[in-house]
């Protein structure tokens, strides 16, 4: 009997550290949050390094998530993580309407914030950080008031090119936003055409028959995409007026960064969103809510985070952007 308890014993001493550590991944105390985007672009990926680099700062377990632009993947992640008892949820919801009637239902077991989403209807939220579309169009417009004042004394004929019959909404507060921070400066611009070519060959066309109408008498063209930035570049080039008319537009992609190093000198700043500030801001409060700080200022709220412009004028900056941008998407 004596010696049964003896082998008994010693099988416990080396036993009890094995079952222990295959219990584990989430160790007792540990702090588990999860970050969750919709889709797999160079966007969602900036994104969701955002999340990794505020919880791995905060020494916090991070689980990644995708819900594939599927709505019901989304739900199934969400309810997923509850019964994980996951402390926190950093997502880019899907929709609106749909999506948080899910999120609040999780709310009661987990803090949940949120990117790229506005909204004024989600007091369950720790916080919510996003861009706004007047801001990005005001970023770019604020590099264009410069450009005029500067070299067109304060007058310009402006053409504009946006996307308002597929998404009417973002397309004009990107317009209004340039126009109303161009007109801050030089109230005496004049809107000479205003389009809709958002894909980029249209936009060639679109640009290149107001150019023809207005007889080259166009000075800036505002391109609210990415296709009508691209397209309006080319279109100018094509018409021969490089260093009559200047291009300033929204997204900041490889062909962009390229066209502002162009000796062509046609386009001049682009503005584009901050995707990684955005998660990593967002989960960043989550984490600090999940560990009892105040997110008093932060509650209930979707705060904006303000566009990146990429200029000519600095090209310092735009290989600090493109290090930058290749060294999050390297990881």
């Amino acid at each position: 009997m004596k010696r049964r308890f003896i082998v008994l014993a010693v099988l416990l001493l080396f036993v009890s550290p094995i079952m222990l550590m295959a219990r584990g991944a989430q160790a007792p105390g540990e702090v588990v949050v999860a970050g969750v985007v919709f889709q797999e672009d160079q966007f969602m990926r900036l994104l969701s390094m955002g999340y990794q680099d505020a919880a791995r700062e905060a020494g916090v377990r991070i689980l990644l998530g995708n819900t594939a632009n599927d709505q019901a993947r989304e739900a199934e992640l969400v309810n997923t993580y509850v019964a994980q008892n996951v402390a926190g949820l950093a997502i880019a919801p899907l929709n609106v309407a749909t999506s948080l009637p899910v999120l609040q239902r999780a709310s009661q077991s987990m803090m949940i914030s949120i990117t790229n989403t506005s909204t004024n209807e989600a007091p369950f939220i720790v916080g919510g950080y996003t861009s706004d579309n007047t801001n990005l169009g005001a970023t770019a417009g604020e590099e264009a008031a410069r450009y005029i004042r500067d070299n067109l004394g304060g007058r310009a004929r402006i053409a504009i090119l946006q996307f308002r019959s597929l998404l009417p909404e973002q397309s004009t507060e990107r317009v209004n936003g340039f126009l109303e921070a161009v007109r801050r400066v030089n109230p005496n611009v004049e809107v000479v055409a205003d389009q809709d070519a958002w894909l980029q060959d249209r936009a060639v066309q679109v640009a290149g028959d107001i150019l023809t109408a207005q007889g080259g008498n166009v000075d800036v063209i505002f391109g609210a995409n990415d296709g009508g930035t691209i397209g309006s570049v080319m279109a100018v080039r094509n018409a021969g007026l490089a260093g009559r008319t200047v291009v300033y537009g929204i997204d900041t992609g490889d062909q962009q960064l390229a066209m502002l190093r162009d000796a062509d000198n046609i386009l001049q700043a682009v503005a584009g969103q901050d995707p990684y500030t955005q998660g990593y801001n967002a989960m960043r409060v989550l984490i600090q809510a999940i560990q009892g700080g105040d997110y008093s200022q932060t509650r209930g709220r979707t705060i904006i985070v303000p566009g990146v412009s990429v200029s000519r004028s600095d090209p310092a900056g735009i290989t600090a952007f493109e290090r930058t941008l290749a060294e999050r998407l390297s990881r």
